[in-house]
């Protein structure tokens, strides 16, 4: 996938009560924006940070209470992969730490079941899988059956299962041209 522009910037931030939500808007397009996203990908149509930013005084930790779940480090692959260590379980389909990950894991099994080579492993993923967040949800209907089907994910983790409900397990047929075929 090559990138073409960064369509939305969301930062999820909290600060003293004493600074201003358009304070810390010009402060997150300024230190980190700015500095992490590459000019040629910002544009008049980027959705920058400008949501009300929660203080750390207005009742942190009940708020914080709610967001402790399982780490994702847990529900991939126990430590042989790199990320950051959010979580997948509590999150809807539409964010995409959790749908990401599920369409890079159907990518990655329709790839070693296709016996791809590794030269042309780039352009079969970029023209046979869409990885706009919308369409991960489409493709994989991850918004059939509502939360019920993440429920069985909390034993035995996210991947690895047969189970009609875990769409992300599914081997896709990819389209491309086999030279040794």
């Amino acid at each position: 996938m090559v990138p073409i522009r960064v369509h939305t910037v969301l930062i999820s931030t909290q600060h003293d009560e004493t600074v201003t939500n358009d304070e810390i808007a010009a402060d997150l397009k300024e230190h980190v924006i700015k500095p992490v996203v590459p000019e040629q990908y910002l544009d008049e149509k980027t959705d920058l940070p400008s949501q009300p930013f929660r203080s750390l005084c207005q009742r942190w930790t009940s708020w914080r209470c709610r967001s402790h779940r399982r780490k994702i480090i847990i529900d991939t692959y126990g430590g042989w992969g790199a990320h950051g260590g959010g979580a997948f379980s509590g999150k809807d389909p539409t964010k995409v730490d959790r749908s990401g990950a599920y369409v890079a894991r159907q990518a990655a099994k329709s790839i070693v079941a296709s016996k791809i080579p590794d030269k042309e492993i780039l352009k079969i993923v970029t023209e046979n899988f869409d990885f706009r967040p919308g369409m991960i949800i489409i493709n994989l209907d991850l918004m059939r059956g509502g939360n019920g089907r993440y429920l069985k994910t909390a034993a035995y983790g996210h991947f690895g299962r047969e189970d009609p409900d875990f769409t992300w397990e599914v081997v896709k047929p990819l389209k491309w041209e086999n030279p040794s075929a």
